[in-house]
């Protein structure tokens, strides 16, 4: 809890919220509270009212959806995508979001969303939402993906949309919504040729068209949490007839749609990579089965200084800087 805002404080009660190593001295206790980087330390006006706490950034991505299996099928929305990391942009190429302020000696808890199932001649699967949580903090919740459809069927909402199924006599199937600030939608279809492309973090997949143009799924986000720059979101692709190029999955782990070959060949989508939120690609064609949508994740960045060591779920622990970065590809917690 914050020291007194007045009367008298000791080194000993400053060395009881900020830490050190006894026996302990003011110099310990440089840039902590308001007291400057060097130079004279003024117990009372640099430390009065102040608590150790700190700032974190967080990445939390959901998991992708996957494709549609049958004739004409869409791909799958990417998961949704929200970030504080530095300036970078959230889903839907919207404002980075607030880092936060923890305390130590709090649990914050980490869901880490599946991607969708993969499918055979029925709609896709949504995936499942990641989330960040804790005590003195707003809940960062993504949603799943929305899953591709097939013949004739709407993509379904998700933190990405699905891609639209197509039909023989290229009615419209929409393409499903995108969650606001968290990916794009799904592209449409009126095609006898093609599904629609799933969408991604931070483009709208390409609508199925009779043309030879392929039903790509949306652009993902790139993101230098971890300290290198790396995508993730894409959408999945949607299927397409023999002879013309199937969509491609979205550069963020959206997985490749599949093209259709000949009766009795089985014909399957791509999945999207796992732990990217990717959308899983659609499959044309009587045999086969869609792509499954990438698992979610969920990024950690804080100080080094801040960090307690103590997690569950197994994180990968890196350094960049000074700061710690974890890495959560199935649920857990730390403590701050």
């Amino acid at each position: 809890m914050p020291l007194t805002g007045s009367g008298q404080i000791s080194l000993g009660d400053i060395a009881g919220e900020f830490g050190g190593s006894a026996p302990h001295a003011l110099s310990e206790y440089y840039s902590k509270g308001n007291a400057p980087a060097s130079g004279e330390i003024q117990i009372g006006a640099d430390f009065y009212g102040t608590a150790n706490t700190y700032d974190i950034d967080y990445l939390v991505i959901a998991g992708g959806a996957s494709g549609a299996g049958y004739y004409r099928s869409g791909g799958g929305g990417a998961g949704g995508y929200r970030n504080s990391y530095s300036t970078e942009s959230s889903g839907a190429n919207s404002a980075s979001l607030s880092a936060f302020t923890l305390t130590p000696g709090i649990t914050y808890t980490i869901t880490v969303g599946g991607g969708g199932a993969s499918v055979g001649r029925a709609n896709g699967n949504n995936g499942s939402a990641s989330s960040l949580s804790g005590t003195g903090i707003t809940t960062v919740s993504s949603t799943g993906g929305g899953r591709g459809g097939y013949t004739v069927v709407a993509g379904g909402a998700g933190g990405s949309g699905g891609g639209g199924g197509g039909s023989n006599n290229n009615a419209n199937s929409g393409g499903g919504a995108g969650t606001a600030n968290q990916g794009r939608n799904g592209g449409a279809s009126n095609s006898s040729r093609s599904g629609g492309g799933g969408g991604g973090a931070s483009a709208v997949g390409n609508a199925g068209g009779n043309s030879g143009t392929a039903a790509n799924g949306g652009a993902g986000l790139a993101s230098s949490i971890t300290g290198s720059s790396v995508t993730r979101g894409g959408g999945g692709g949607g299927s397409k007839y023999s002879g013309e190029a199937q969509g491609a999955g979205g550069a963020g782990g959206g997985g490749a749609g599949a093209a259709f070959i000949s009766e009795g060949t089985t014909h399957n989508g791509t999945a999207g990579t796992a732990n990217t939120g990717g959308g899983g690609g659609g499959y044309m064609g009587y045999y086969g089965n869609s792509g499954a949508g990438g698992s979610g994740v969920v990024i950690i960045r804080l100080p080094t200084s801040g960090y307690s060591g103590t997690t569950t779920g197994s994180p990968t622990v890196t350094t960049t800087g000074t700061d710690t970065v974890l890495t959560f590809t199935g649920s857990g917690s730390f403590v701050s």
